[in-house]
């Protein structure tokens, strides 16, 4: 007697397991699961929708991983990193902390600090500053996204608008020189776009693993000067295409030049 196919719900949670495991391909998916390829492709097209997948042409990528398995990746790097940027903040500073593990660890280290203002669309970040009187957190509202936990729409790009920060700390998934950061979403990608050219000073913060790497198809330019932040000795002669804009994390070597210290207008 054979086996009852699961329900609708339970296939997707077995597919987005399938899918963990390497398995992309329409066709394949649809003989492994014995439903239509137009069945794989609507719940393809369900768990896209819900930020558990990014589609690709003829089939589907791996999930995004939770903030929570993401902070634990190269998590000494992330702190370093976290670390050497939170040194460049100066007292009475304005600040817009994009979503992200790094940014959310960035946000630990000022929390501290008093006479800051803090804008962020990170829920990371809103939880490490929650508690604190000395930051003035100014929370953009808008959609929440899942997995990564960002606060995305129209609602954040129009307060991104009203807002002109000190320094701006952008986190990444992949950062290749010539296009920009890779995101997980189209939405995601323009409003890292805005904040990229809301502030005085803009960083990135990536660790090595994530250098001239692609996972997504969507992308922010980054077409104004920025500072990339990340860790790792030679990452000048690893990836010379970052040397002109890297701050190497743990140290005081800045490759291509000073780091940015000073408020705007000094």
């Amino acid at each position: 007697m054979s086996q009852p196919r699961p329900g609708t719900r339970d296939r997707r949670a077995m597919l987005l397991e399938a899918v963990r495991d390497g398995s992309g391909g329409i066709a394949e998916l649809a003989e492994e699961f014995g439903v239509s390829e137009s069945t794989i492709r609507r719940d393809l097209a369900s768990l896209a929708g819900a930020g558990h997948v990014v589609r690709t042409y003829g089939g589907a990528l791996d999930t995004e991983r939770s903030p929570r398995e993401k902070d634990q990746e190269h998590a000494a790097a992330k702190e370093t990193i976290a670390r050497e940027a939170a040194s460049l903040v100066e007292d009475g500073e304005v600040v817009l902390l994009d979503a992200g593990t790094t940014t959310g660890r960035l946000a630990r280290h000022l929390a501290h600090r008093d006479g800051l203002t803090v804008v962020t669309n990170g829920v990371d970040a809103i939880r490490e500053l929650a508690g604190f009187a000395g930051i003035d957190l100014i929370v953009l509202g808008g959609r929440l996204r899942h997995p990564d936990e960002a606060i995305l729409g129209e609602s954040v790009l129009a307060q991104l608008r009203h807002i002109s920060p000190d320094r701006v700390f952008l986190g990444a998934d992949g950062v290749v020189e010539g296009r920009g950061l890779c995101c997980p979403s189209l939405e995601q990608s323009v409003v890292k776009h805005a904040m990229l050219h809301a502030g005085g000073e803009a960083y990135v913060l990536a660790d090595h693993s994530k250098l001239d790497q692609a996972p997504f198809s969507y992308w922010a330019p980054l077409d104004r000067d920025y500072r990339l932040i990340t860790d790792g000795p030679a990452v000048d002669v690893a990836f010379p295409q970052f040397a002109d804009s890297v701050i190497l994390a743990g140290g005081s070597e800045t490759v291509g030049g000073a780091a940015h210290h000073g408020r705007r207008g000094h």
